[in-house]
């Protein structure tokens, strides 16, 4: 099942306490992206924030999933993105606090790659 576009747009006024936040459809979700970093994925009508080791503790410990999906080779995948706490939905200030800790794991996540270079104008 497709995010649907009110959906898309009600977790982006949720999110309006975090900062500038824009989305890009990607397969039947959308991606969230702050500063070129994607912290947050919509798939059908969950919610799903970015984790890695340091960030992982908090959701567990909300016995919250990680978003995975079969393959086409029917393997599952699980990606390191776990699903956000009901509480996001109701409450802004919690949805910003978690879309923060998404943020911290998708910074460090990036600190590690090279940055890609800016193609020079053409004389």
């Amino acid at each position: 099942m497709a995010a649907s576009s009110e959906l898309i747009e009600f977790l982006k006024e949720q999110m309006g306490g975090f900062g500038r936040v824009h989305t890009r459809r990607m397969f039947s979700g959308a991606g969230f992206f702050r500063d070129g970093l994607m912290f947050a994925l919509v798939a059908g009508d969950a919610l799903y924030l970015k984790a890695d080791e340091a960030a992982r503790g908090a959701f567990e410990a909300e016995g919250l999933e990680p978003f995975s999906y079969a393959t086409a080779k029917g393997r599952n995948t699980i990606m390191s993105f776990m699903r956000a706490p009901e509480v996001c939905f109701d409450d802004p200030d919690e949805m910003v606090r978690w879309c923060r800790i998404a943020f911290d794991a998708a910074l460090r996540a990036g600190a590690g790659k090279p940055r890609k270079k800016k193609k020079k104008p053409s004389s």
